[in-house]
């Protein structure tokens, strides 16, 4: 199985929180999760902490390598500039990641490396992780937190990418 790609910064273990989540089903295949994941349209529908989603160029709501939007999730207005994209291919995960940031003074300022891996297994199974490393005051009081509301959050969102991806297919 991949692993998450990380930028040095932002390597685990050595920011002030760290989430990550996994799921492996049956039935599905990388391509149709892919096309819900990568559409933040409906990233709403099936996840009820994303809201307000905007692309600063008018492009979207795919994402793509560079794509800078909006949104807000846990509270926080997010900025994030998209700095991975590889849809799946044959015998190759999709990845997604994008670096995300709140602005603020320093009890308020959040930079967040967040990442998706996306792959085909043996069996028609799909292994669906995503990872998120942060770093600033924010991330210190949610990782004092328990339980950690990012683990919990994140979880709502692959089981929620999960049951709309089985719905709505491709």
């Amino acid at each position: 199985m991949h692993e998450i790609i990380w930028p040095e910064d932002y390597l685990p273990g050595t920011t002030d929180n760290f989430a990550s989540n996994e799921v492996i089903v049956a039935g599905l295949d990388a391509d149709q999760v892919w096309a819900h994941l990568d559409n933040t349209a409906d990233w709403p529908v099936y996840y009820s902490n994303a809201s307000d989603i905007r692309f600063h160029d008018g492009s979207g709501p795919r994402l793509s390598q560079g794509a800078r939007f909006h949104f807000s999730t846990f509270g926080f207005p997010i900025e994030a500039e998209v700095t991975e994209y590889q849809p799946p291919a044959a015998g190759k995960p999709g990845r997604v990641a994008w670096h995300g940031w709140a602005e603020g003074d320093a009890s308020k300022r959040l930079d967040v490396h967040h990442a998706w891996l996306v792959e085909n297994l043996p069996g028609h199974r799909v292994r669906i992780l995503t990872q998120e490393s942060q770093i600033g005051a924010p991330a210190q009081e949610l990782a004092r937190t328990t339980p950690n509301p990012m683990i919990n959050g994140h979880q709502a969102w692959l089981d929620g990418l999960v049951s709309y991806s089985r719905q709505h297919g491709r």
